[in-house]
């Protein structure tokens, strides 16, 4: 039997999905790749209809911020090994059309070029446009990038490759100071090894929103095969390596976020120890420069520091998860270091192990470390007169609605606005692009090539000062010389953070009580339920619009307050900006707790906010015995929460 006929067989008996057969056909007719043909034929004569399914039920949906799926399939065929040994990455990546391989990176970057084309010609911009690619150390990461920059050359783009793996900021970083059209990265983030990625950045080095995102979606899906005709080659592009030069521009400001680098002179900040882990990702290449340049104390994991895309030595390369530290905690407990820190694959991401009082080591949630470095950089600019109260209403503090509200309180202390973003760092990015763009011209000419003290002035004299950005998913921002969360200067915020801590005697817990007492006791737990392949892709689906069409009147004993629907528009946000529209829905409980829920825009699953607080009467502070009741009470009532949406989710869905 072909195999086309075995394939029209699955079809007929309801195997095979109608969808994943014409993508099968449409991807053999398009390629002569034997590895193609061999790894379906293998798939299809063992009946794995389900890997079938998922590796073709849909061409891998290019969105708003590029591409992300497997690379490596949940079963490797004997074509896509090749060579390779079981515990080795396999020579060829994951067959499919809903797969991160070749075939979907060649249309993504012919796709990217004919937009920047378009665009440049409809803005009456002549030359070339010009493309930075960059890759951190996944599986093909490396290979992917090459092959983006040669069909980028051929398609007419001059392109920026960087001459080995780097962190998302740095590119982001490099496509401002380089005025490019476009950033690319090979990355999956924090996703596990056998995923990976193809995440764009536009010319102001941040995450495509519209009207870019629609525009390149639509050149890169009218793509249905990876062949072309190289243009002439006096009409291709050229090709710059990119790489120490560069490496030294980004972190001449990464240094600048240190605000009191003074603390490292006492004693006490001085003696503090950090351990640091890459997670065999891009971290390893400039965070311990930085460490050690501006003087602090530190070891890293010697066999976290091998780039390698298998990550070998944890679950997950994901900072957020406490496995993936426990290697670096081990070590701090070794060493009788104070703190552990995280970065993962393409350092984007931080994560943080610190000690309590009685010298255990925990860890921080997202929103717990991004509360203390916002309050940190609040307090310290203002104690240092970078802000005062002739210029407080020109800084601002930016995090996402998902992140929590006591980003917003300790900002409404400091007399200091605080706004409120859709998820991702992309829509943090677009405000500082607003806020550059109101900039006078003759400043705006010159802006991304002024040294931090100048670009601060002109944002508190003329727009709006970036104090600090960040959302609970581990990301942070310090300064908009970048337009991505950046873990490595999330490092430097928070190595400074624990030696003021140590400067006064304190744990970084210890200080987080302090807030805590001052502001009020805030906790956020999230939740998510994992969907995968084609029919979980539908379970989501159903899941999300089922809130929208039948919300919650009454949830865990609570009556519902209020329902913020952001799949609608009218949403506004604290500079009464309209909100754009997203599959999101936020539930907010009479008795104060709230909930919010959210389809992943990069992960198979379904996300779950919980917040809940009890904040001091007018003018008071929690006492110590008023703090631990406070964290029992609140803990409680989000465990209770959860219990009841877990039995929601499954009354939804039957």
């Amino acid at each position: 039997m072909s195999l086309e006929v075995a394939l029209k067989s699955a079809v007929d008996t309801g195997l095979l999905l109608p969808a994943s057969y014409e993508n099968i056909l449409g991807l053999l007719a398009a390629s002569t790749n034997p590895v193609y043909r061999d790894s379906i034929q293998e798939l299809a004569n063992s009946e794995q209809w389900a890997e079938l399914n998922d590796r073709f039920f849909q061409a891998l949906k290019f969105g708003t911020g590029g591409l992300r799926g497997r690379t490596i399939g949940k079963i490797v065929t004997t074509a896509e090994r090749g060579k390779a040994a079981a515990d080795q990455r396999p020579d060829h990546p994951c067959v499919g059309t809903n797969a991160m391989n070749f075939y979907n990176v060649a249309r993504a970057t012919r796709g990217l070029v004919a937009y920047a084309k378009a665009y440049r010609a409809n803005a009456g911009l002549g030359g070339k446009p010009s493309i930075v690619f960059a890759h951190d150390t996944r599986h093909f990461s490396p290979e992917f990038a090459q092959r983006c920059a040669q069909i980028a050359i051929e398609n007419g783009a001059d392109v920026y490759l960087f001459d080995d793996c780097r962190a998302t900021p740095e590119m982001s970083f490099s496509v401002r100071q380089l005025r490019a059209d476009a950033g690319v990265m090979l990355t999956a983030s924090h996703n596990p090894a056998h995923d990976n990625g193809f995440k764009v950045n536009f010319s102001d080095g941040a995450g495509i929103v519209e009207p870019h995102a629609t525009g390149i979606i639509k050149e890169v899906n009218a793509l249905k095969d990876e062949s072309y005709t190289p243009l002439p080659e006096d009409q291709q592009g050229k090709i710059t390596t990119l790489g120490a030069e560069m490496d030294e521009l980004y972190l001449a400001r990464v240094e600048t976020m240190m605000l009191q680098p003074e603390l490292l002179k006492g004693e006490k900040a001085k003696n503090l120890k950090i351990v640091f882990t890459a997670l065999h990702g891009t971290g390893g290449v400039l965070v311990p420069v930085l460490l050690k340049k501006l003087g602090f104390n530190f070891f890293t994991v010697p066999e976290q520091d091998v780039r390698d895309g298998r990550f070998p030595t944890v679950k997950s390369p994901n900072p957020e998860n406490g496995p993936a530290l426990k290697m670096a905690v081990d070590l701090a407990n070794k060493e009788g270091a104070d703190i552990v820190i995280g970065t993962d694959p393409d350092c984007d991401r931080m994560g943080v192990g610190v000690r309590n009082d009685a010298g255990e080591m925990v860890l921080l949630t997202g929103n717990q470390t991004g509360s203390l470095m916002g309050w940190y950089r609040l307090k310290t600019m203002f104690d240092l007169g970078i802000l005062n109260e002739s210029n407080k209403d020109r800084a601002v503090f930016l995090k996402t609605f998902v992140t929590s509200p006591m980003q917003d309180t300790i900002a409404a202390k400091f007399g200091v606005q605080c706004i409120n973003t859709l998820t991702g760092f992309k829509w943090i990015s677009s405000k500082l692009a607003k806020y550059e763009a109101a900039l006078p011209a003759d400043i705006l000419a010159k802006y991304r090539d002024l040294n931090a003290a100048d670009s601060r002035a002109a944002r508190l004299q003329h727009s709006k000062f970036l104090v600090f950005g960040g959302e609970e998913s581990y990301g942070y921002m310090g300064d908009d010389f970048s337009r991505d969360k950046d873990g490595n200067g999330a490092v430097v915020m928070f190595a400074e953070l624990a030696a003021y801590a140590a400067s006064r005697g304190l744990t970084i817990v210890g200080l987080l009580d302090e807030i805590y007492s001052d502001v009020g006791y805030f906790l956020e737990v999230n939740q998510s339920k994992v969907f995968e392949g084609a029919s979980g892709a539908a379970q989501i689906a159903r899941l999300a619009d089922s809130y929208g069409s039948n919300p919650p009147t009454e949830v865990d004993g609570s009556a519902v307050k209020s329902v913020r629907d952001f799949r609608k528009p009218g949403i506004v946000d604290e500079e009464g900006e309209a909100v754009s529209t997203e599959k999101m829905l936020f539930v907010d409980l009479e008795d104060g707790r709230s909930f919010a829920v959210r389809p992943s825009g990069t992960e198979p699953k379904i996300k779950y906010y919980m917040f809940a607080r009890q904040v001091p009467a007018a003018g008071q502070k929690l006492s110590k015995d008023e703090l631990a009741a406070a964290k029992t009470k609140v803990t409680a009532s989000l465990e209770t929460l959860w219990a009841w949406l877990e039995k929601d989710i499954d009354a939804r869905l039957a």
